[in-house]
């Protein structure tokens, strides 16, 4: 899985997507439908979404009762938010590396690459029922 991350304090690097010409906008959003078709060609494509801005997450927790306990969060002026993810299927680690090392480079304001950090984690499966 790779995991596209943002942070309130890259605002000085990178300006909020909102406020991008609307040409670098449409650039970046084709380059993640080209790298969709990419993946899905070579067959490492499983999923990838973008998400909805931090202000629209809530975070839930059960509380009494089983009940919802739900409190806004996460806050992007205090720390690191997720935006998006590929779940991707490949040969290795280093190919996993490789295709993150690829979305970081996607283009920003400008055309300039944005070098987003990209988080790649391996996705757990469960053991085998005989090990269990």
């Amino acid at each position: 899985m790779m995991l596209m991350q943002f942070s309130g304090q890259m605002t000085d690097e990178v300006p909020p997507m909102h406020t991008w010409p609307v040409e670098d906008v449409r650039a970046h959003i084709e380059f993640m439908h080209d790298t969709n078709r990419k993946f899905t060609e070579t067959g490492e494509f499983v999923d990838a979404q973008g998400l909805a801005a931090p202000d629209q997450a809530r975070i839930v927790r059960g509380g009494a009762g089983g009940a919802a306990v739900v409190t806004d969060g996460p806050f992007p002026e205090t720390k690191e938010f997720l935006i998006g993810y590929w779940i991707i299927d490949c040969d290795s680690p280093e190919r996993a590396v490789d295709l993150a090392a690829y979305i970081s480079a996607a283009p920003g304001p400008g055309g300039k690459p944005l070098n987003m950090p990209i988080e790649v984690r391996e996705v757990m499966s469960a053991a085998p029922p005989e090990e269990l």
